[in-house]
This record gives structure tokens, C-alpha cells and sequence, in this order.
């Protein structure tokens, strides 16, 4: 039995953030659907009690918080975790998924740069430091997936702000899972979810039918269990557009700008889109 089948289990207990949408709702259904106690954390009031309601029939109203929860500010993670633990008692999983994406602009307005930093950033690194601990001493196997993106491991032009809180919440959950590896006694391992493009609220733009390329929230997160359960740290997910191929010839490229020393973002600079389209054709 991998590490995750021991963690996801009847009676174990859940958290994930941003859990009353998207592939949070979607993480904690599937959590539910296993018989795992489930917590969801969102700011959306109306959407938590709705989800919370859904996920009361699935393994009962004494099996669920449902809490509203900013994880931008470290007091509410704390006080998330102090109902989760007098509710529960332990955690077994944590999903670090609250995001958000308003847009941004280099010199465009510094609230949606402080707002998407504190809840893309700031809510990894507050839940990972305020539940872990706990789930390391408690010495049972336990499992934390930080929701990434591919937009902070490409960093494509567009939304400064976005990529800067994706490529942090990558380097913060690769240091975490060195950290947890090194640590003695600890059972709890580290993983990144990278999804591909998946048709949410947060990526719906006004949208009401899901497009073609984009994969389900539920398609997400069955591919990030049965990721889990091989053990994978990169969750990569493709999508109905781009094919895992296509995902590493981007990274490649965009890595190999270092390499290389082209000029940064080069797939999209006018003397290298040639260049990066016979590189991606390439077998």
C-alpha cells in the first residue's frame, strides 16, 4: 500500500482551502466520497454553505466544517486550525488550493499585487506552518498538496502578480518537501498540483459552458489521486489542449533561456517564436 492509500482512508480527516468552488469542492467531494471527514475553508459565505451542505450528505453533518476562512490572514488560518483540531482532533491531508486571479499589470494597482500575493503565497506558507507541525508530531502519515500553476514555471507574459505567487508557492513547496524528508520520525510528504487549463469560477471570464480544452474539476482531481497514490511530487496535469509532450518542451525552453542565455520569455520575443516552434515540433 503506497503512503497515500494509508492517508486517504475512512475517518481521516481533510482540509482543504478554498474548498467551496473549483478544484478545491471537487478535492473535498472525492476526499468525502472515500469517507474522510472533511473541512473547507472559503471567503465565499453563500458557496461554503451550499458545498458544506453537499458534503454533509455524503458523510454526514457531524463530518464537516465548513469555515469561512481569508488565508491571506494568519489568524485565520489559526483559528481555522483550532476548530479543525477541537472538531477532530488530528489532520491526515491538507490542501493548500485558495486562489485567486483578478489580473495584474507590472505598474498596474499594488492591491491586486498585495492581495494575490497574501492568498496564492501567503495562504501556502500560513497553512503549511500553522497545520504541519501538529500533522509531523502527530506521527501518522499525512500528505500536503499546494495547488501551483504552470504559470509559475513558465511565467508566459500577461499577469505579473499571478506568476510571481505561482513560482513562489513551486520554491516553498519544494523546500517543504527537503524539509520533510530530512525530518526524523516524519510521515508527512509534500506535493505540488500543477493543473492544466480547468473551466472553474476562477477561469470561467463570463464563460457559462466549460471549452473544449479545458479538463473538469473533477478530472483534476482524479488525475491528482491517482498521482498520489505513485507517489509523485509534480502533479503536471495536461489538459484537453496541450498533452504532457507539450508541457515539457515549454519548460525545457523556458529553462533553457538561463542556458542559452536568450533574452527572458523568449518563446514570445519576436527573433526566437521561429526558433521555439521548430523546438516544440521536434520528437
Amino acid at each position: 500500500m503506497s503512503h497515500a492509500q494509508t492517508v486517504l482512508v475512512p475517518n481521516h480527516v481533510a482540509v482543504v482551502t478554498g474548498g467551496a468552488s473549483g478544484i478545491g469542492f471537487a478535492a473535498a467531494r472525492a476526499f468525502a466520497g472515500l469517507g474522510m471527514k472533511i473541512a473547507i475553508a472559503d471567503r465565499d459565505t453563500e458557496a461554503l454553505k451550499a458545498a458544506g451542505q453537499v458534503l454533509a450528505t455524503l458523510v454526514g453533518a457531524e463530518n464537516v466544517l465548513a469555515m469561512p476562512t481569508d488565508v491571506g490572514r494568519r489568524e485565520d488560518i489559526v483559528a481555522l486550525h483550532e476548530q479543525v483540531i477541537a472538531r477532530f482532533g488530528a489532520v491526515h491531508l491538507l490542501m493548500n488550493n485558495a486562489g485567486m486571479q483578478p489580473g495584474s499589470a507590472m505598474f498596474g494597482p499594488h492591491e491586486n499585487w498585495e492581495r494575490i500575493l497574501a492568498v496564492n503565497l501567503g495562504g501556502i506558507v500560513h497553512g503549511t506552518q500553522v497545520f504541519a507541525p501538529g500533522m509531523i508530531a502527530g506521527g501518522q502519515p499525512g500528505l500536503i498538496v499546494n495547488t501551483g500553476s504552470k504559470q509559475g514555471i513558465t511565467t508566459p507574459p500577461g499577469d505579473p502578480a499571478y506568476n510571481v505567487s505561482k513560482a513562489g508557492a513551486k520554491a516553498f513547496t519544494e523546500a517543504l518537501q527537503h524539509e520533510l524528508r530530512g525530518t526524523e520520525g516524519c510521515r508527512v510528504s509534500a506535493h505540488l498540483l500543477i493543473p492544466g487549463f480547468v473551466y472553474t469560477p476562477l477561469t470561467a471570464k463570463g464563460r457559462t459552458e466549460k471549452p473544449a480544452g479545458a479538463w473538469t474539476p473533477e478530472q483534476t482531481v482524479d488525475f491528482m489521486l491517482d498521482s498520489l497514490k505513485r507517489g509523485d511530487f509534480y502533479i503536471l496535469c495536461p489538459d484537453n489542449d496541450t498533452p504532457r509532450a507539450l508541457d515539457e518542451k515549454r519548460m525545457a525552453w523556458a529553462m533553457g533561456d538561463i542556458i542559452e542565455n536568450r533574452p527572458p520569455l523568449s518563446r514570445w520575443h519576436a527573433d526566437y517564436g521561429e526558433a521555439f516552434k521548430a523546438f516544440a515540433e521536434r520528437r
